[in-house]
């Protein structure tokens, strides 16, 4: 049950058994936890995953765990690209990095979250007040960890093609591993994807999730145009998401759908988007962190100039590691 045991972190010795799972798991060191014949690489490779990361970040941020966390102990209103480049650095470490790389980057960040805790200052949806939150909490982070994995599969059936079912029990088991990383328990985690999509649609129906003030003040935050004239590009996009959440969610969030009229624009906009994506010559389509692992593993050792350029502009250095 999410709210049992609310005051529980994972610590370093369960963070220990995670890795040491995936070393057992994962063979080739250089490969890293996945490597190219996985079913993560297949999917994650794709930037059509980046349709859903307004779906994921919101998803994120109904649970009040997150927000709290994220409101109270993160500079994310005063340095919004830095934080989303520092995150995705971590998460293309763990998915593409060496194994050494996506430890490292495991360790860093229990120890970033093993600092930020505190208590809910009033009671939302299921969660009394004076609950105390800890952003190593294991129901949390495997509701961070669903948002992802969820997403990535919803926008690569969206845009690239529909998965078969024994395609997502694979990609599903190998997520797995990802847990691990952050010292999630085997005894927490779905055992597999029918399991899996029960919990995401159980929490999506459950007052786990709820819009809290500060939720919606970071959403408004996070749709705010980066650049002058990017506002109706920012409005189609928040109109997207919207219809990527469930309609309590989007309300809470105080996205418009924009009734019959938006969802068929939103229906017209994947349709547009599938049929261009899929004429995107790989550079464009393939994440430039999948690109420099086929390289390394491929014992290219020159200089790749344009996925520098693409690497740093997401994460805010040239390479992995």
């Amino acid at each position: 049950m999410p709210g049992a045991n609310a005051a529980r972190c994972i610590d370093r010795a369960e963070l220990e058994r995670g890795l040491n799972r995936v070393r057992l798991i994962s063979g080739d060191a250089q490969a890293g936890v996945f490597g190219p014949d996985t079913k993560i690489w297949q999917v994650n490779k794709e930037t059509a995953i980046f349709l859903g990361a307004g779906r994921a970040a919101l998803l994120q941020l109904a649970h009040p765990f997150v927000a709290y966390a994220i409101d109270r102990h993160s500079k994310t209103r005063d340095d919004p690209l830095g934080r989303f480049r520092r995150t995705f650095y971590q998460v293309f470490s763990m998915v593409f990095g060496t194994q050494e790389c996506a430890f490292r980057a495991s360790q860093s960040v229990w120890a970033t979250h093993r600092r930020v805790s505190g208590t809910l200052p009033a009671g939302e949806g299921a969660w009394r007040a004076g609950t105390r939150y800890h952003a190593n909490h294991p129901q949390a982070l495997l509701w961070v960890h669903a948002t992802l994995w969820d997403t990535s599969v919803a926008c690569y059936e969206a845009l690239v093609r529909p998965l078969r079912l024994e395609e997502k029990h694979d990609y599903y088991e190998e997520t797995k591993r990802f847990a691990y990383l952050f010292g999630i328990p085997e005894d927490v985690l779905p055992p597999d994807w029918n399991a899996f999509r029960s919990y995401v649609e159980g929490m999506l129906a459950s007052d786990f999730l709820v819009v809290t003030p500060v939720a919606a003040e970071m959403a408004r935050f996070l749709f705010r145009p980066p650049l002058p004239g990017l506002g109706p590009l920012v409005r189609r996009y928040a109109e997207v998401t919207s219809w990527l959440l469930p309609e309590r969610l989007a309300v809470g969030f105080g996205l418009d759908r924009g009734g019959k009229a938006g969802r068929a624009r939103y229906q017209q906009t994947l349709r547009q988007l599938a049929a261009l994506y899929r004429r995107l010559p790989r550079r464009l389509r393939y994440l430039p962190a999948y690109v420099e692992a086929r390289r390394r593993l491929a014992g290219r050792e020159g200089r790749d100039w344009i996925g520098e350029l693409m690497t740093r502009a997401l994460v805010g250095a040239p390479r992995l590691g």
